[in-house]
């Protein structure tokens, strides 16, 4: 059987893009550092945040070089992120644990590799570390509802002395939130694999 020179071509050309498909997928996950966040089971009531983290979002200092970030998304805004901005210090590690109360958002912090899927009682958390003070766009990148098109904020990276050492916000006590484990059981932690960008 002779197979057509066409056919050889349309062949390779085929068995190149799948080799380089599967090449980029092998180059995101270990040369780019690209990271998934898994289901840990782990959630907040979504009808009250009141009593968690949640309930005064915002950042706090949780140790010399760790900063931590609560923020919830609902529609059709980040609190904080979209009347207030969330203020990060630079070259400290942050954790941001995003949660919403209502429908499926989106957390995409433009020009970095921080983008998650935000659903409604699922406690999601990445680490990151921002090399220089700069401001960035937040926006939602999953279909919210009538206003999903307006639904951005700011992220604002300070130099780690701007933002005072003393903890403001109720939350700034604990980095966890009560959270329930799948069985109404509740836990006194909400943890998620992170994602390091």
């Amino acid at each position: 059987m002779e197979i057509h020179r066409l056919e050889k071509i349309w062949l390779a050309v085929s068995l190149v893009l799948i080799v380089g498909l599967i090449a980029s997928i092998v180059y995101g996950v270990a040369g780019a550092g690209v990271g998934t966040v898994g289901d840990t089971g782990q959630t907040v009531d979504p009808s009250s945040l009141d009593g968690t983290a949640f309930a005064d979002p915002g950042g706090h200092w949780a140790g010399e070089d760790h900063y931590v970030v609560h923020v919830v998304a609902r529609q059709f805004l980040f609190q904080p992120g979209t009347q207030e901005p969330i203020t990060v210090p630079a070259n400290t590690t942050v954790t941001f644990y995003v949660t919403s109360p209502d429908v499926v958002h989106g957390f995409d912090v433009v020009g970095t590799q921080l983008n998650a899927m935000v659903i409604p009682g699922q406690v999601t958390k990445f680490t990151t570390e921002f090399d220089e003070p700069k401001t960035y766009g937040i926006v939602c990148h999953e279909y919210c509802g009538a206003g999903h098109q307006s639904m951005a904020g700011q992220l604002v990276v300070v130099p780690a002395d701007e933002l005072p050492r003393n903890a403001t916000s109720a939350n700034a006590t604990s980095t966890n939130a009560t959270a329930t484990n799948g069985t109404g059981n509740t836990s006194a932690a909400v943890a998620a694999p992170e994602v390091v960008a």
